[in-house]
């Protein structure tokens, strides 16, 4: 197989642990958009069950919090994927049962409002044992809504 082939596979299984795997990307209705090593994105929509505020009708704080701690955590695991591109698919994917927050800070700029919000996660630093990066949550309007800085434990 192809660096290029297992690259393919790598990212086909990544996207399918982050959209069927997971119970709870489920549930807030998470997809990955783009698994981009420099800055992958998860897209989802506004639904009635994701609503913190019954009058106005904005985007739960902590739905905001828990997008931006998946998506870093993608990130995160995406950034130790190109570290260790040269070893065996099945190591590559053994990392992920490692993976885990460590620190995650969410700054909330504006009330979640819009029809779909897009979170991107930006590497900051991708160490042997530990990743750091930067999430961005926008809305349809490209607005930004929040942003965060997690620390994810990757080995």
């Amino acid at each position: 197989m192809t660096e290029r082939q297992q690259d393919a596979e790598l990212l086909t299984v990544i996207e399918e642990v982050f959209n069927q795997k997971i119970p709870f990307n489920q549930v807030l209705g998470l997809r990955v958009h783009s698994l981009d090593y420099d800055e992958p994105s998860i897209r989802f929509d506004m639904r009635p069950e994701l609503v913190g505020n019954y009058m106005r009708g904005n985007l739960h704080g902590g739905v905001i919090s828990s997008v931006i701690d998946v998506t870093g955590g993608l990130a995160a695991f995406l950034g130790i994927q190109h570290k260790m591109r040269d070893e065996p698919l099945p190591d590559k994917l053994d990392r992920f049962a490692k993976l885990g927050t460590i620190d995650l800070r969410v700054d909330y700029l504006r009330p979640g409002f819009g029809d779909w919000f897009e979170a991107t996660g930006f590497i900051l630093r991708t160490g042997n044992k530990v990743a750091v990066t930067r999430i961005e949550l926008k809305n349809d309007k490209t607005e930004l809504i929040a942003t965060g800085t997690g620390a994810y434990v990757v080995a």
